[in-house]
C-alpha cells in the first residue's frame, strides 16, 4: 500500500495555541494569524470505509509534530512503525524506516488544499477561503470546530474539521475522497517555540532508495 497520500492528508497536521475565542471561526482566524511555530505529541486513529459483511477496524499511530511557517513541516512517527515526513518549503520528503525508502515530490504540487496548507502555509483567513469553503460547526466533544472543504474537485480530502478547546488547536478530523477518516488528537502543545534551524532539514539516510515523483 502506498503510504503517502494516507500521512500527507494526515498532515495534519497542526498542534499549536491559538487566542482565546468564542467560536470556531475565530480561533481559526487566530492560528492562521498568530502561529508562526509550533511543536506537540499526537495520536492519530484511522478508520477505512465502511464495507458490507466486514467489521471496521481503526489504526492507532502516535509520535510528535513540528511546524514553522511558511511551509516547513516535520511528522515523526514512531508506533506502531517509524516514519518521517519533512517539508522544507520546497520539497516534501517521506523516509519509511521498514522499507528504508525515502519518496520525494515538489511541496508545492504535493500539498494543494490539504491540512498541511491551514498549519503552515495560509497567511491569514482570506487566504484559507481562497482554497477551502469554511463553515462554523456546533459543538462537540468540549471543542468547537471549523469544517473546511477544498474547492478543488482533485483534492484528495472530502473535507478537514478542526477542533479548538479554550486558546488549543486540539483535534483534526479528516475525511478522505475515499471516505477514510483520520482523526489526530493533539497534546503537550507549544506555541511559537525557538526551533532549531535543522529541524526541517532531511537527509535520505545511507543506503536507502529514493524515488522522485
Amino acid at each position: 500500500m502506498n503510504r503517502f497520500p494516507r500521512l500527507l492528508a494526515a498532515l495534519a497536521l497542526g498542534a499549536a495555541a491559538a487566542a482565546a475565542s468564542a467560536g470556531g471561526m475565530d480561533s481559526l482566524e487566530a492560528f492562521v494569524k498568530n502561529a508562526k511555530s509550533g511543536r506537540a505529541e499526537f495520536t492519530q486513529t484511522v478508520t477505512p470505509p465502511p464495507r458490507e459483511g466486514q467489521a471496521q477496524r481503526a489504526k492507532t499511530s502516535t509520535g510528535s509534530f513540528e511546524f514553522q511557517r511558511p511551509g516547513r513541516f516535520r511528522f515523526d512517527y514512531r508506533k506502531p512503525f517509524a516514519q518521517t515526513i519533512v517539508a522544507d518549503g520546497r520539497t516534501l520528503s517521506l523516509y519509511d524506516a521498514d522499507l528504508n525508502q525515502v519518496t520525494q515530490r515538489a511541496q508545492a504540487q504535493a500539498l494543494g488544499s490539504t491540512p498541511a496548507a491551514i498549519i503552515a502555509s495560509a497567511a491569514d483567513l482570506r487566504a484559507l477561503e481562497a482554497d477551502f469553503t469554511l463553515e462554523e460547526q456546533p459543538e462537540r466533544d468540549g471543542l468547537q470546530w471549523v469544517k473546511a472543504t477544498p474547492k478543488s474537485r482533485d483534492a484528495q480530502l472530502q473535507s478537514v474539521q478542526i477542533g479548538f478547546q479554550g486558546e488549543a488547536l486540539a483535534a483534526l478530523d479528516i475525511l478522505d475522497a475515499f471516505g477514510q477518516r483520520s482523526v489526530l488528537r493533539f497534546a503537550k502543545v507549544e506555541l511559537n517555540p525557538a526551533l532549531p534551524a535543522d529541524t526541517f532539514q532531511f537527509k535520505p539516510p545511507a543506503g536507502a532508495d529514493v524515488i522522485r515523483q
